[in-house]
């Protein structure tokens, strides 16, 4: 999971929409800086990105019922609803996502009803299209990152010490184990023994279900598809009208004069990820046709050398002689003469010698079929590395159309950005109305994505339910069936415990190491962690040959768990490269934390500062100004890509301000509030690029 931006609406101290924070990736520069004074909105921050995926919070995170923002709940009227919302975007597996949790809250003469929240996703097709997923959103999550799991890569970092608690063993367990994969085992494994308990029911009688009920859902299930049908049809319609809108205003943003240059190489951009994206489109077609038709190539080099060997094996015998057949030489036989001229009459020298070239030749179909197959497995041999080139150079595409978008799309958002701060009112007001056509698309398309996957939703259940409709009307007997599915699902069950058995031991005994190596490159003192086989992390220390637990400090343990959460990403990581998980491929972690530096010293400080950005492929760290003093700053300034700060409105008459230099300029971090409400407001850190 590489997280790309975070979007927030009246969630707590965030009054109305934020801008969009973008969040660093890379390589290097894959760290993304938060600061803002206690009080301004850094656990709120922090908790945002907790709620929308796992509707989960922080210890430190107060009155989880009072999410939004006070000041738009005292400025709705009587029986308004007021919304809040927070939205993530993602990637993941070459694949873009796109989360947003939100709620209402329902104003009264004297008080206000919150409603349940409701969590959204869509994902991005290589078309640019975005569609309701086929899953649900929250199973789409815990595959990406389990739940369990949230509180290792959003926390507190004050708090952090907390996951080594004694009382927090066994989430450690059961929350690494599902990382890991372990989870979908015993999954696996508790499903099969569900299949068995259902064919042994079976084993005993099988009945049926009244056809016409069946058939009553089938007509209500064809009427819906036909309402959505319609539905498609409007929407293609006016997002015909909305792309007429969008060249019309396109054009006149051409037509001035100060926005032409900018404006003529956006459309060049566009038309050249149009070309991408089709392009795209042609190589995952051209990968899926090679696979599909010759990749069973691969597969075949053991039985074609058994074949050779075979063949080999014959002509050494003289059971495959090439040349001569028996039907040859029966036809010399009858006709008395030998090719030579020579007599051939029974019991002279000639005729014996004819005779026994009967045992050495072949028979003319077999030589003929072990030719034409030879020919044939030459030819599967020579088509094995050509399959191999061509999936190399299909991958090798899709791989460089999908970066040139990426720059393409990056070099579209900075014109635009251009563009929405240009000086000339004409200008402004163009780019404005084309992002409210751009959403306007956006929206029909997700609509039109959405229906498009429950028509084929519908599709499939309707066509379930005629195939349904056809066995009830057979009524057959299962008996011999279901008996042979039991026996496999023993031993299917009995196959998947050993494999989780050893995959457990094995990640274990890794993560151990990995924490060890993590722990001393941070601490200095001489103790060792240690991860029994339940998963419970521990600190022990070596006297006189035999291990001891430590009695850890928070400091330690603070260091403890960070080495956990690096070494659970870096060992995870490695798995995943090497296809050992049992879990979709996870590369890429993410981790956001608040203050994780307030009640460490200068060493530690500085260790942690030095090491955390390696922990991660991406981090997110939110700091107060004291906390970001000194050695935090020095360590972590070449690992930054993007920088905020979170400005605090008080609404206390003559409050104290204060503010931050980052990179030369003076940003404030506390105002006073221009009305009576207390609020936070969102700035980037100019970087000047």
């Amino acid at each position: 999971m590489k997280l790309t931006s975070i979007k927030l609406c009246n969630f707590r101290s965030f009054y109305g929409k934020t801008p969009e924070i973008l969040l660093a990736s890379g390589d290097v520069r894959n760290t993304t800086i938060i600061h803002g004074n206690n009080g301004a909105g850094k656990t709120s921050l922090l908790n945002a990105f907790s709620w929308v995926l796992y509707e989960k919070f922080s210890a430190a995170f107060a009155s989880v019922e009072q999410l939004v923002n006070k000041r738009a709940i005292a400025e709705a009227k009587s029986g308004e609803a007021v919304e809040c919302w927070v939205k993530i975007g993602w990637e993941h597996d070459s694949r873009r996502y796109q989360a947003q949790r939100l709620c209402r809250v329902y104003k009264n003469e004297t008080d206000f009803e919150a409603g349940k929240s409701q969590l959204l996703m869509y994902v991005a097709g290589d078309d640019g299209r975005w569609l309701l997923p086929r899953e649900h959103p929250e199973d789409i999550i815990n595959q990406i990152l389990p739940g369990s799991l949230h509180q290792y890569f959003f926390f507190d970092g004050e708090r952090i010490e907390q996951i080594v608690r004694s009382d927090k063993k066994a989430e450690i367990a059961e929350a690494t184990k599902k990382l890991l994969g372990v989870e979908v085992l015993n999954n696996s494994i508790k499903h099969l023994k569900e299949a068995e308990k259902t064919l042994r029911s079976e084993l005993e009688a099988i009945g049926d279900s009244e056809t016409k009920q069946l058939l009553k859902q089938q007509q209500n299930l064809e009427k819906e598809s036909e309402q959505l049908a319609q539905r498609q049809h409007e929407i293609i319609q006016e997002l015909s009208n909305q792309q007429t809108l969008k060249k019309e205003t396109s054009h006149r943003l051409r037509e001035l004069s100060a926005a032409k240059q900018l404006q003529e190489r956006r459309q060049e951009l566009e038309n050249l990820k149009a070309s991408n994206l089709e392009n795209l489109k042609r190589s995952k077609e051209a990968l899926k046709k090679a696979i599909s038709t010759r990749g069973y190539t691969v597969l075949l080099s053991e039985t074609t050398a058994q074949f050779r060997t075979i063949v080999d094996d014959l002509k050494q015998r003289g059971e495959l002689t090439t040349g001569i057949s028996r039907e040859f030489v029966k036809d010399l036989l009858n006709s008395k003469r030998c090719i030579c001229g020579g007599e051939l009459h029974d019991g002279n020298h000639a005729h014996a010698n004819v005779s026994g070239w009967l045992d050495k030749a072949g028979i003319a179909a077999v030589e003929e079929t072990a030719i034409r197959m030879i020919a044939q497995v030459d030819e599967i041999d020579k088509q094995a590395p050509a399959f191999w080139e061509e999936i190399d150079r299909e991958q090798a595409n899709i791989s460089r159309f999908r970066q040139d978008i990426s720059q393409i799309e990056a070099e579209l958002d900075k014109i635009q950005e251009k563009l929405r701060k240009d000086p000339s009112d004409d200008i402004r007001n163009l780019q404005k109305r084309l992002d409210e056509i751009e959403s306007r698309i956006l929206e029909l398309t997700l609509d039109q994505g959405a229906n498009q996957q429950q028509v084929i939703n519908l599709k499939a259940e309707i066509e379930d339910l005629g195939k349904q409709i056809a066995k009830h009307k057979m009524n057959e007997e299962k008996q011999a069936l279901a008996q042979r599915r039991i026996a496999a699902t023993q031993e299917a069950i009995e196959r998947l415990t050993k494999v989780k058995i050893l995959q457990e031991q094995q990640f274990r005994l890794e993560l151990e190491k990995r924490v060890q190596q993590i722990f001393t490159d941070i601490s200095f003192t001489p103790y060792i962690p240690r991860i029994s086989e339940k998963y419970e992390l521990t600190l022990v220390e070596n006297t006189a040959g035999l291990e001891a637990p430590v009695a850890a400090s928070t400091g330690e343990n603070q260091i403890l768990s960070l080495s956990f959460i690096g070494s659970i990403i870096d060992r995870v990581r490695e798995w995943s490269q090497n296809k050992m998980l049992m879990v979709p491929d996870s590369n890429t972690f993410p981790i956001v934390m608040d203050s994780p530096f307030g009640s460490l010293d200068e060493i530690y400080r500085r260790q942690i500062a030095k090491i955390i950005p390696k922990l991660a492929n991406q981090l997110v760290v939110l700091v107060t100004k004291t906390q970001w003093r000194g050695e935090v700053a020095e360590e972590i300034a070449d690992r930054i890509g993007r920088e905020y700060v979170l400005i605090y409105y008080s609404s206390k008459p003559d409050c104290e301000q204060d503010s931050i230099e980052i990179n030369g300029n003076i940003y404030s971090l506390v105002r006073q509030s221009p009305n009576e409400f207390e609020y936070t407001e969102i700035v980037e850190v100019d970087y000047g690029f």
